[in-house]
């Protein structure tokens, strides 16, 4: 069944006018009319069946029927920090990782980045608009934010329950030996470190691994991913290991 998102939260057994771009992708491109059945998402993991009931130009009349938890939405909320690798890829990484169930992909400035941040993240909005759709695609309950950049020295990891450095020198943790042997309880937040194509410094794998006491630098395995590659190949590692 299509699904759109609404910043608005429906309510159930009363009337939701639906109007932006939204509506007008249902009006214009799907061409679907009065009593066609949608599901709206609101955003926060709740998804409403709707019911169209007439439509105006650009705005749509609706009868909310239902609401239920969105069953595609994973409980393990994983964080991508993404240091900015060059350009075009951007949007790839944010697409593939909404598909796999990231919660939320941080922009991130380090010392062998080749681009240059833009102080205005003019792209921002566009980054978002590929989450969205992405997250339509796969049929999740929430849009993860794509989050303006931050110098590495800036980021936050203390909030975390686990933070992981995807570092090509580590020579003796492997992400599924970590995973399988040395987590010995429950995680519901996770930070992901994926470095520039230049890699991380071990000044800055240091700083990381010093902010969470339950920070580790892993292995990916034998051959070395570009860094569009690293961040997918991991985030599925984690579902497949730690998703009910």
């Amino acid at each position: 069944m299509r699904r759109f998102f609404t910043q608005a939260i429906p309510k159930i057994g009363e009337g939701f006018v639906l109007s932006g771009d939204e509506a007008r992708h249902i009006l214009t491109v799907l061409r679907m009319k009065a009593g066609d059945e949608l599901l709206l998402v609101s955003g926060d993991g709740t998804e409403y069946l709707a019911k169209i009931d007439g439509y105006d130009r650009d705005e749509i009349t609706l009868s909310i029927l239902a609401k239920q938890e969105c069953s595609a939405e994973p409980k393990l909320e994983v964080t991508l920090f993404q240091c900015l690798p060059k350009a075009g890829k951007i949007e790839t990484i944010v697409q593939k990782c909404v598909e796999l169930g990231i919660h939320s992909v941080r922009l991130v400035n380090s010392r062998r980045c080749v681009v240059k941040p833009d102080t205005k993240d003019n792209k921002l909005a566009r980054y978002n608009r590929v989450s969205q759709e992405a997250a339509k695609q796969s049929g999740r309950g929430i849009a993860p934010e794509v989050i303006q950049t931050q110098e590495l020295r800036d980021c936050d990891f203390s909030q975390f329950d686990l933070v992981l450095v995807a570092y090509e020198n580590e020579q003796e943790l492997g992400l599924k030996t970590l995973l399988r042997e040395k987590l010995h309880s429950p995680v519901q937040s996770i930070a992901l470190l994926i470095g520039p194509e230049g890699g991380l410094e071990l000044e800055e794998v240091n700083f990381v691994l010093n902010s969470n006491k339950n920070s580790y630098s892993v292995s990916l395995g034998k051959r070395i991913l570009r860094t569009e590659t690293a961040g997918m190949a991991m985030l599925a590692m984690l579902m497949y290991e730690l998703e009910d």
